[in-house]
């Protein structure tokens, strides 16, 4: 379990993923060096990363969740080749490890390329069936929201941040610019490492200090760039994840999902386009605590009409960080 200082660290993180440690150590109350040392050490854990992405919008893809059912001798070999792919990201085993769910990132129509993963996994020896659902709609978290991990910032300290920080997720409807070929070297080090500083970045890239902040604000201002932060929950002591898959009525299914998000176990809620019309990730400590938030928070909620559970069994792929001995580890092919 982290103590109150991780916990707020984390929690700025999450608010302004390039906050300083200078606003970080006041917010926290602690010392800038104490807060750059408690952050290194998550790091060196592999317990968080802060990384700068690309929008997929940019390259002309959506957001697909995949259920894949697979043959149990073939589940490990075909998890492990999705999880290298650079179009796939949040994959983990479920349902005792005969399903693997995951984000990939593909075109809606097929008039992109033959190459498209969804129709070669329907191809795939040892896949049994494939259950594929269009994210419409990620619902944003407010800012103050915090996914229990600890105790949560001070209403004050979270305003503090929000005056500092870069959009966190890709702004919804926005026309991403492509990023040109020169931003590729600035790209690829903030997949790695997304609070590298502008004097780091500009020696990595060549320009001036002035030239990468302002591009760096060009990017994010676009939508074409935003920063996400990966946090290994189960070394945190919440051991257990759930994906939720809900039904409810088109008439509801907004206010539904925006009740969700509220939740301090909920990680993430999306409108899909599927069997089911929603998809919600809950992080419990462990099967009563889960069992304590269907039976109270998710009860509360009118509206949901059917919902099935899915447990994960094995953590593969967060974002643009690969799973390796219990760490996050960075992904080249992502970014």
């Amino acid at each position: 379990m982290l103590d109150a200082v991780d916990s707020h660290i984390l929690h700025s993180l999450q608010i302004a993923p390039r906050a300083p440690f200078r606003l970080i150590s006041d917010v926290a109350g602690v010392s800038e060096q104490t807060v750059a040392r408690r952050f290194q050490a998550l790091r060196r854990r592999g317990v968080v990363r802060v990384m700068g992405l690309v929008n997929p919008a940019v390259h002309g893809r959506a957001s697909w969740i995949a259920r894949i059912t697979c043959r149990p001798d073939r589940v490990d070999a075909i998890a492990e080749a999705l999880t290298r792919r650079p179009d796939v990201s949040y994959s983990h085993l479920a349902s005792g490890g005969a399903e693997i769910i995951c984000t990939l990132n593909a075109p809606i129509t097929e008039d992109r390329g033959p190459d498209l993963l969804p129709r070669r996994l329907q191809r795939s020896s040892g896949v049994l069936g494939v259950d594929l659902s269009l994210l419409l709609h990620s619902f944003s978290a407010p800012w103050a929201h915090w996914t229990g991990f600890g105790p949560p910032l001070s209403e004050e300290a979270i305003a503090l941040l929000t005056a500092h920080a870069p959009p966190s997720v890709p702004r919804p409807g926005a026309s991403p610019v492509p990023p040109d070929e020169e931003d590729l070297p600035l790209l690829a080090a903030l997949a790695e490492d997304g609070r590298a500083s502008h004097a780091q970045l500009a020696e990595l890239t060549g320009w001036s200090a002035h030239r990468v902040g302002r591009r760096l604000e060009t990017l994010e201002a676009a939508g074409t760039l935003y920063y996400d932060v990966d946090l290994l929950s189960q070394r945190l002591g919440w051991n257990l994840q759930a994906t939720l898959w809900l039904r409810t009525a088109p008439a509801d299914l907004h206010q539904v999902g925006s009740a969700l998000v509220h939740h301090p176990e909920v990680a993430f809620a999306g409108a899909i386009a599927g069997e089911h019309n929603l998809m919600v990730i809950v992080i419990c400590t462990d099967a009563q605590d889960f069992y304590r938030y269907l039976t109270t928070s998710l009860a509360t909620i009118p509206g949901v009409d059917a919902y099935t559970v899915s447990i994960r069994v094995r953590h593969l792929k967060q974002a643009a960080s690969l799973i390796n001995q219990g760490r996050l580890v960075h992904y080249p092919g992502v970014g």
